[in-house]
Order: structure tokens, then sequence, then C-alpha cells
């Protein structure tokens, strides 16, 4: 009896975990046959997160076309795509120069992807911008551009790539947004700011598409972790014990939010919040209890301030 409560327990968390195992495999082929064939747009293919969105929708039968400001990483990404697929079942990606922050040019841009393939079926707005300081050193110049990268950009092609969708009366619209479009962070106005917008834009197209049969999508992660910090094969975090024993930062892997991304388009989620325990409290915080989370905020800036000067 003393023997068996041991193992009761590892027993358990075994099972259970495998089980996991097998349902996030079997969602993952299912998520990956949702895409097969259809026609999806990447905008900024080149960052890191761009590069594992088009590995996870390559690798699941995707006409891809690539969005990226310089044309050598975009051939780059080109030949690591298509070195580590099977031509047979994959469609050979299709590259067109896009800066998101040219505004006056996304219209145009947006012609030639759809002279790709004649449709769109997913957009995926991944391109952003981040600027850090404080409110009074951040000159008007880089706010707007921030705002263009983050806000006026993704808008002006979604509306450029909409008629397409709504003539055809289907498909999917998604926005890789952050938590930033959710609470606001000291020293990060203009981004935050920008993040919001976004948000309050997608929210209200999502109403207004739904008669179209257009879904419209947000997936809002906490920061993203630095492309070159992934898991070695073997290790704990690339196993089955991963869904017990998380990730401590609040930031997460281009990986986990590719995957995630693929996983909202085959779901067809509106709303996705990647965070841990602790940004996600701050979300409800701020929406019930907004005094005590601007409290917290405020008291968060006065030892930041109290440290540097100590320093």
């Amino acid at each position: 009896m003393g023997v068996f409560s041991v193992l009761a327990l590892p027993l358990l968390l075994l099972g259970i975990s495998g089980i996991i195992y097998i349902y996030q495999s079997v969602r993952w082929l299912l998520s990956k046959s949702a895409v097969q064939n259809k026609v999806v747009v990447i905008t900024d293919a080149i960052s890191g997160l761009g590069k594992e969105c088009s590995r996870v929708f390559h690798a699941g039968g995707a006409r891809l076309v690539l969005c990226g400001r310089t044309w050598e990483k975009l051939e780059a990404l080109y030949d690591a795509l298509i070195s580590v697929t099977d031509p047979s079942t994959t469609y050979a990606p299709k590259l067109i120069l896009l800066d998101i922050t040219d505004i006056s040019c996304i219209r145009d841009v947006a012609k030639e992807i759809l002279n790709c393939y004649g449709c769109v079926d997913i957009l995926i707005n991944n391109a952003s911008m981040k600027v850090k300081g404080a409110v009074q050193s951040i000159s008007l110049e880089l706010d707007k551009k921030i705002m263009d990268a983050n806000y006026f950009g993704p808008i002006t092609l979604t509306k450029a790539i909409l008629p397409n969708m709504i003539s055809r009366r289907t498909g999917q619209i998604v926005l890789i947004n952050s938590i930033q479009g959710k609470i606001g962070i000291p020293f990060r106005a203009a981004y935050a700011a920008s993040k919001h917008a976004a948000v309050g834009f997608f929210d209200c197209l999502r109403a207004e598409m739904e008669e179209f049969d257009i879904s419209v999508s947000t997936v809002s992660p906490t920061f993203i972790c630095s492309y070159h910090r992934q898991p070695a094969p073997g290790n704990w975090e690339a196993s089955i014990w991963k869904f017990f024993f998380r990730k401590v930062s609040y930031g997460v892997h281009p990986v986990e939010v590719a995957e995630e991304v693929l996983a909202t388009v085959s779901r067809k989620k509106q709303e996705v919040l990647m965070a841990n325990p602790i940004p996600r409290a701050a979300v409800y915080i701020r929406t019930f209890f907004p005094e005590l989370f601007f409290a917290i905020v405020a008291s968060g800036i006065r030892e930041k301030l109290k440290t540097e000067e100590e320093n």
C-alpha cells in the first residue's frame, strides 16, 4: 500500500501528461490540414516570429506570400523553407517587398499580393515596431512612425485586401498584437497607444465582417523572447513535461506564438492572450480594479527612480 501511494501521483501525472501530449499532437495535425492549399500572406516574414509563422504554415501546405523589407533576407527565408520540406506536398513561397511604414505604397503592394494567386484566404498582420522611453523624450515624428508601423500600416493593407475577401464571402484576418494593447506600461506610451488603437480597429472590424463570413482574430502575447532562445532537442521544455513545469519568464518564444497563430486560424478563435499568470492578472486588475492597477504601476515607477538615484 505504501509503495502504491508513493507511485500513484507520478503515474497519474505521467498519464495525464501523455493524454495532453496526444491531444496537442492531434490538434497540431488538424491545424495543419486546415491551412492546406490556402493562400496565406505574412507581413514582416523575415522577423523571428515571421520566420516561425512561415515555417509552420509552409509545413501545413499553405500557399505562402511572404512580405518583408529586405530582398536578401526574403530569399534566405525562401531557401531555408524549401530546403527542409517535401516539394510534392508544399508550395514554393512567393516573395513581396513591403515596408509597412510606407503607407503610400501599400495599396500598390496589395495589388501585387493579389496578383500572386488571385485571392487571399488568410492575412497575418505581423509587422510591428517598438520604442522605449519617457513620453517627453520621444519626438512626435517617432510617435507617428510607431503609429504607421503598428496601426496605419496594418489597417491600410487590411482595407486593400478586404474587398477581395468580401466578394468571395470568405477569409480570415489575424492581427499579432501585444498585451500592451490591453494595458499601458510606463515608458512605452507610443507603442501601447498604437497597440490599443489596433485592438479597437480590429474589434470593430470583427463585428462588421461577420455578415460576410470573414473571421478576425487577435493574438496578444507578452513580450516575445529572443529568436535564439530555442529549446535544444531533448530539453525538458520540448517534452510532455512542459505542460506541468511552465517557464517562469513572462515572455513567449516565437515558436510558441507561431503555433498558437496556426491553432487560432484553424479554430477561428477571436481573441487569444498569451500570458503567464502575473501579466494575465494585471489585465484583469486593470479592468476591474483600475485604481489598484494605477497605484501599483506608480509605486513601481517610484521604486525605479529611487534605485536609479541610489546608483
